[in-house]
Formats: structure tokens, sequence, C-alpha cells
């Protein structure tokens, strides 16, 4: 066999003879060539990818040398092993300060702002930066896969006016800045920090970022609302798949919902779901007595029960239950895996006509067993004639209801032997139902609480909009009992709920409530998350590269969104939180809890600045003042809790709530699709919740009094010019306030919160608080300076 270059050689033409035969030129220069190709020259070798480089031995020669197994004819077992010899490829060079390749943030010029950048804008920059986010519109990245980590720190209590030449103090000059109309580019471009003209304990902040910006905190200007700066942060929106979009395309109403990326079902029993009385006061329920243990608790219930009217004297009834744990099914008669874990579930659905002015009274009761078999379905006569059928709505008419003689105290008879000691009731948004029937019970399961809405209380979604989300079902179409377009179908919508509260139990408590108002960040960053070919990674996301995390807040963020976090660090002070933040950025010295080289993202809350200036601990004593009258905080604006009384998603100081909210519930009646809007206003006055426990409210935050803002803002500036100093090259840095001055907000919502329960049950003349238009725009104006925040935006 020739050589490869030689059989190369033969096939080519021969250039000598061509060249003699007829003497003209080639229209390229023969000498040359045939200097490189002849009959004795060779081919250059081919230039060949990149390839690793194998060696591929014969294990024959390696099983004489080592004595591996052979088979019967002496071979080895083994016909070829494969030996890698590619290196691993080292990790890029982290670029020098002053390159051309040094990752930077910097205001886009060609971008054209006509509002304030928002939170969730923010959140956008962390998302392009460390996971799968798209590029932010208001400023450009240059050099991304350069940047090794983000922090982002969340500072309450900054605002505007403090990087103003003059000093914090001054009244005048923060009049000025919450009297601005938001339309001038001034009130929504960044502006250049410049050290000189800063207050001498804010000049660092001019060393470490280049411009200021206004940020605005989300809420709602037409119910006079601001909703969670926390939750916009912490909380990624779900990026819609193209099925969702064509649906949307192609039909009105709720896209079903899918698992999320990872979701995993989690059988849960049915009385895990079942609300504890903090819950039930937040949605308006009237207590059964059985709701507490304490018989000091039950005395305050009762007291609290006679001073509302809504005790036995004005008709209302108990179950007959005498404490909660009756509810409770021994061991031996729960059948293993069982979802109902031995309780009697029983769904509940009523329809009403007006009475009177503002007044509602049950007309129909529809009952559902678990197996979906009708326990009850009746009709009422009310005691009061009817003025408005509401028919439409209601399904009810003047003919069905004529040869009716049942009243409400006979339903209340059947439905005390319905309702047992083992028995949860089910239904959506019953607190009315409840009320429509003067009847309390201690185990009550309610879809509009387990099922929230994507933006939050006060809001609730709909049973229609839910039945189409996550049952993928069409109710409530006008197809009542006398026929079409007679408004809904109580058994129906009873059997809707069951079917909601099934697929809960089969999937779990997580169910219908992380993927309905989006993705904890933390969670997106992990699934996410990349680590680029800089850092000794791939450019493709896969499970062994997702980015880490930690949370570093007051009390104990594992209880809070920072449970998704590597790293959740609770803290008691700002120190511990400065200290927390470097320990997360560097890693643990001897890497046993965080790894050396720390984590890629970092959230952290100072806290001191709002608790001073009143943020926090003004607004905590108002909101126990306005739970001892009623009056509980839906949402809170610098935290993500839900009650002042309870379900908080953080323990210790991080509960204690700022800016908290008293939003009426009258503002569910939206023109938003998702929103419930109960055909049966509330019957009476919400009812005052019973300062039942003196540990409803976590202590306050352990603040210096004696100290000035300038002194605890010249402490805060200490730490986040330390944190700075202590970041690695290559760092983005992203600080937020969350809002501005809500205390305003708060007193005005409370105000109206208060009017609004006194005018359905007073005349106007004797009304304690008077809401016109003029408190309307001021409550508009103050709304608008709480969610006037600041950001500062940079990479080290």
């Amino acid at each position: 066999m020739a050589p490869p270059d030689k059989e190369v050689a033969d096939d080519l033409p021969d250039q000598s003879s061509d060249s003699g035969s007829n003497g003209r030129k080639r229209k390229f220069d023969e000498a040359s060539h045939t200097e490189q190709i002849s009959t004795n020259s060779t081919m250059p070798p081919l230039e060949l990818p990149d390839l690793p480089k194998f060696s591929l031995t014969s294990t024959r020669r390696l099983s004489q040398d080592s004595g591996s197994p052979k088979d019967d004819e002496g071979n080895s077992s083994q016909d070829w092993q494969t030996v890698n010899h590619r290196a691993k490829k080292r990790a890029k060079k982290i670029p020098k300060a002053q390159s051309k390749n040094y990752p930077s943030i910097q205001f886009s010029k060609e971008c054209r702002l006509n509002s304030q950048i928002k939170i969730s804008d923010l959140q956008t920059l962390v998302l392009y930066i460390l996971a799968d986010g798209s590029a932010p519109q208001f400023v450009s990245v240059r050099h991304r896969p350069e940047i090794r980590k983000v922090v982002v720190l969340m500072v309450p209590g900054l605002e505007m006016s403090m990087f103003k030449s003059k000093a914090i103090d001054d009244d005048s000059s923060r009049k000025q800045l919450h009297d601005r109309n938001y339309r001038s580019p001034d009130d929504y471009y960044p502006n250049k920090l410049k050290s000189e003209k800063l207050p001498e304990y804010l000049q660092q902040f001019a060393d470490m970022f280049e411009h200021i910006w206004p940020v605005k905190t989300p809420g709602d200007d037409k119910y006079g609302k601001m909703h969670s700066p926390l939750h916009a942060m912490l909380t990624a929106p779900l990026p819609k798949s193209k099925e969702e979009k064509n649906w949307n395309k192609n039909r009105k109403g709720a896209t079903p919902a899918k698992e999320p990326h990872g979701w995993k079902n989690s059988r849960t029993p049915i009385a895990e779901f079942i609300h504890p009385p903090e819950i039930l006061l937040e949605n308006d329920y009237t207590l059964h007595p059985a709701a507490y243990d304490n018989e000091d608790d039950k005395r305050s219930l009762l007291e609290h029960r006679k001073s509302t009217g809504v005790t036995e004297v004005e008709g209302w009834v108990d179950t007959l239950v005498k404490n909660f744990s009756d509810g409770t099914s021994p061991d031996d008669e729960i059948e293993a895996g069982s979802i109902t874990a031995g309780r009697d579930v029983l769904a509940m659905d009523c329809e009403m006509c007006m009475t009177g002015e503002d007044e509602f009274s049950l007309t129909r009761i529809s009952v559902v067993a678990w197996d979906g078999t009708v326990v009850m379905d009746e009709l009422v006569k009310p005691a009061k004639p009817i003025i408005d059928y509401v028919t439409q709505y209601s399904g009810i008419t003047e003919k069905m209801l004529a040869p009716v003689t049942t009243t409400l105290p006979d339903i209340q008879k059947k439905l005390l032997e319905i309702l047992t000691p083992r028995t949860i009731l089910v239904g959506h948004s019953l607190n009315s139902d409840l009320t429509a029937l003067k009847i309390t019970h201690p185990f009550i399961i309610d879809t509009a609480v387990i099922y929230p809405h994507p933006r939050g209380p006060p809001l609730k979604s709909s049973l229609k909009w839910l039945a189409q989300r996550y049952l993928n079902r069409e109710i409530q179409k006008g197809h009542g009992t006398t026929g079409p377009g007679a408004g809904h179908d109580s058994i129906e919508d009873a059997k809707t709920c069951l079917d909601l509260v099934k697929q809960k139990c089969e999937k779990g408590k997580e169910w219908g409530t992380s993927d309905a108002q989006g993705e904890n960040i933390f969670k997106r960053i992990a699934r996410a998350g990349v680590k680029y070919k800089n850092q000794g990674g791939s450019a493709i996301p896969s499970p062994m590269s997702g980015k880490s995390s930690a949370m570093i807040d007051w009390g104990d963020p594992r209880k809070g969104p920072g449970s998704a976090a590597n790293f959740p660090i609770g803290c008691k002070s700002d120190e511990e939180v400065m200290e927390g933040v470097i320990r997360a950025v560097r890693g643990d010295h001897d890497g046993k809890e965080i790894p050396g080289g720390g984590v890629d993202f970092v959230w952290a809350r100072f806290r001191e600045l709002e608790a001073l200036k009143g943020w926090w601990n003004n607004n905590k004593l108002a909101a126990a003042e306005a739970a001892s009258k009623g009056e509980t905080s839906a949402m809170q604006a610098n935290g993500d809790s839900k009650s002042v009384l309870g379900s908080n998603p953080f323990s210790g100081l991080a509960t204690l709530p700022s800016n908290p909210f008293l939003p009426p519930t009258e503002n569910t009646k939206s023109s938003d699709p998702q929103v419930e809007v109960k055909d049966v206003p509330t019957l009476k006055p919400k009812a005052e919740v019973p300062n039942v426990s003196s540990n409803a409210l976590p202590p306050p935050v352990s603040v210096d009094s004696s100290k000035s803002v300038s002194e605890v803002t010249a402490e805060l500036t200490r730490r986040i010019a330390k944190i700075y100093d202590e970041l690695p090259a290559c760092t983005a840095l992203v600080i937020f306030s969350g809002s501005g001055d809500p205390r305003e907000m708060s007193r005005m919502q409370a105000m109206q919160v208060q009017f609004k329960r006194e005018y359905k049950i007073k005349k106007w003349d004797q009304l304690s608080v008077r809401w016109t238009d003029t408190e309307e725009q001021a409550l508009k104006r103050a709304v608008a300076v709480a969610r006037d925040g600041v950001g500062f935006i940079g990479v080290k």
C-alpha cells in the first residue's frame, strides 16, 4: 500500500507537460504553482478542528503487564480502553479595572423614559445578569458575562430629599419634593450624584454610584393603596408559554394553570387547610367559641360578640362543637393515605335577595357532600318583604318563592344536625353565606383564601376565574335553576369549591399560591441561573451550574421568601445585617457552611433608619390600635405580612409590620375579571377583632431614639460603604428604598375605612369621620408620596 502522500501526488495532473504543450501563459503563476505541487511533492496537512485528545490502546498489551482477566483464547476481557488527555479549561481572569472589557451598568442615553422606573425594573436587571431575564431598557449593561455577583440592599427610610444640599430635617425641602407632579423629566430621570453637594454623612454614596434614581413602588392609584415592595422584588413573574399566549388570543378568561418547572405533587390531608382564628378574622368571619381553647379568650370573644350584635339574642346559633380538638379523628379511624382523614367534608353556597337598602337575606341554600351528592338544596322565605330578587345573579324569582314556607330558623335547625364536630365546611367567600345564615362553625376552608389573588390581598379571585384557571371549567354561564340567563347555580358553585379543594389536597399547599403570584426570585435564579465561561462553567443552564443565593434580614428569613435561598441569615441589628452580607459575599473561612468565594446573589434589608423615622414602630402601634377596632391590615408595605395578628412570613423582629394598609373590602369591586365581586355585601359592619392575645404583636425594634436621623443615616452610610469595600471586583450593587413616607397614607386609609364602616349604619350628621372629594384627593397625594422611592445602581 502506497503512503498517503504518494497517493495524493499520483492523483494530481501533470503540470509540466501542460506547460510545454502550447507555451501559453496561464491566468495564475505556473512557476510558483509547479514548485508547490509536483509529482514528487506532498499536500500540506489538512487543518482539523480542535478535538479532545484520546489514546486508543489495545488492552491486550495492558493485560500482559497488569495481569488483567483474560478469556479462553488469552485475550483481555475488554477490547479497548479510552484515555482522555484533555486538560481542564482554566477560568478566565478578572478584567482590569481600566480595561475596555470591564463590566458596567450605565444610564442608557438612548432610552426615552416617560415615568419613574419601577421595582420590577430593578428585578428585571437582576434576572438579566444572573438568570434568563430580558434585557432592561432603562440602563445598558456592558459585558454582562463578566459580572460575578449581584448584591441587592433594601433600605426603607431613604428619601430623595435627603440627597439635596439642604439638611435632612428641612421640611420645606421635603414638601417641595412631595408636591411634584411627576410630569417633568426631572421627576423620573436619574440625578447626578456630586459629593460636594451632598450632606457630609451621604458623600460616600457619590463615591459608589454615579446617579440616584427615582423608583416607583407598585400600587393602585384608583383605590389609593400601595403594594408590597418586598413582594415586587422577591417574586418574579413566570414567562408565558406559546400555548398561554395563543389561549389568551382565542379565548377570554384565565389561562389554565400548569405545573411550574420541577413541580412535585405533595398529597396533603384536608385538615391542614382549616383556617386558624386570625385568618378567619382577617376575612370578616364571626368566630365560633371553639376557635379558642383558652377560657379568657373565649370570654373576650363572647363580650365582643355581644357588643357587635351577633349572639343568640339576635338570632345567631353556634354549631355543637365544644372544643377545637373535638374535630380530630382518632388514628385508628383514619384510613392510610386518606385525604379526608376521617372528617366529613361539605361544600355550601347560598343565594340572596334584597330586603332593604344594602340589606340582603337568604333565599336559597345548597350543601354538597365530598362525593358530589346533594345533601341539602332548599328555598328560604325571608322574614322581611323582598324589594329586589336580583334574579340576574341569584336566579330567584317571585314565582319560585311564592309557595315556600321554610324560614331561616328551620334551616339553622337542619344545619345544626348536619354540621357535626367532624364536619369541615367549604365555600367561596363563605363569610357572607354564614352571616346570612347567622351561624358559626370552627372548621372552615375558604377557596378565596387558599387560592389567593395574583396581586395579593385585599383582592380576591372570583370563583369563575378559579374554575377557568385550575379546573379548565366554565361556570356561572347564566343557566340557573329557572333556565338560561337566570343567574348562578348554587349547586354548581358548591361542587366547584369541592373540586378546587380536592385539587389542592392532591398537589399540596403551594399549589395555586406560588404559581399564581409568580416565582420566588431565589428559586428562579437557582433554576435558570448560568455560570458563564469566565467562571469556569458553560453558557448552558444545567442543574450543576445553577446560581447560589443568600437572604439576610431581621428575624428568621427561613419563615418567609428566604426559605428558598441557599443561606438564609437572621439578624437582630443593622450591624449584623452588614456582617451577614460580607459573610455571604466572601464565604466562610473554613467553608463549612458558606463555601469559599461566597454566593452569586445576596439580598439584604436594613431597618433601623425606617424604625427611627416612625415608618415602622409608629405604624406598628397604629396597626395594633386598628386591630383592636377591627381594622386588620391586609398588606404590609415594607414586609410581606398578611395580618398584624398572624400568618406572617417572618418571625421575631422581622414580623414587625411597616406601613400597614387598611384597604376597605369594597375595593374588590373592580373591573378586573379576576376580582371577586360578591353578590352579597357585608350585612353587618366589619366585625371588630377582639384583643384576645397580649402577644399578638411582636416587640418593637430596639433603636436608640436619642440619636438623630442624620446620625443613624451616617451609620447606615458607613455600613454600606464597608460592604462596598468588601465586594469582589465585577460585582453589581443595587440599593432601593422600597417606598417613601407611608404615614399620611396609612392615616388616610384608616380614616376611609372608618367612614365606610359607619356610613352603612349611621346618618350623615352622626358620622365621626367625613369623607368627601377633599379627603379623596388628599389620599391620592399621600399615596403618591408613599410610592416615591429611590434607588442606586452600579458595578464595583
